[in-house]
């Protein structure tokens, strides 16, 4: 009988935005990460709008989880990766994101790419 425990164990498929969906011309990251929390590990993809020229990017992030303990923000999470331009491009953008969110994805966050940097905005998870 083996004592190790699968490290994927409680891992899950978390998907939802950041932005201020509905402005007009508001940049909004939607994501999809899978969130391992024996591991504090996040990894995943995200795809960023903008209603301008060239304003739409995709990439894959990883990062970190953890618990608060502070009322409603339960979760704290950091993600980086790299962004590119959707279509023929060869310029590849760091990007990174924040979140301050409770056991159900929602909350306020803010993310960086290029010279677009988007703070205190609301998180939410995608109705599945």
């Amino acid at each position: 009988m083996s004592t190790e425990q699968n490290p994927l164990a409680g891992a899950y498929l978390v998907k939802g935005t950041i932005g201020n969906v509905g402005m007009p011309g508001a940049p909004i990251v939607n994501f999809a990460l899978v969130v391992v929390p024996s591991t504090h590990s996040v990894t995943g993809s995200v795809h960023v709008t903008q209603a301008v020229q060239n304003g739409s990017y995709s990439g894959q992030v990883k990062g970190s989880i953890y618990a608060t303990g502070f009322g409603d923000v339960t979760q704290v999470v950091g993600l980086t990766g790299v962004i590119h331009p959707d279509g023929p491009s060869t310029v590849v953008l760091p990007f990174e994101a924040h979140l301050a969110i409770n056991g159900e994805w929602n909350g306020t966050g803010g993310f960086n790419y290029a010279n677009v940097h988007v703070e205190n905005v609301p998180v939410a998870r995608a109705v599945q």
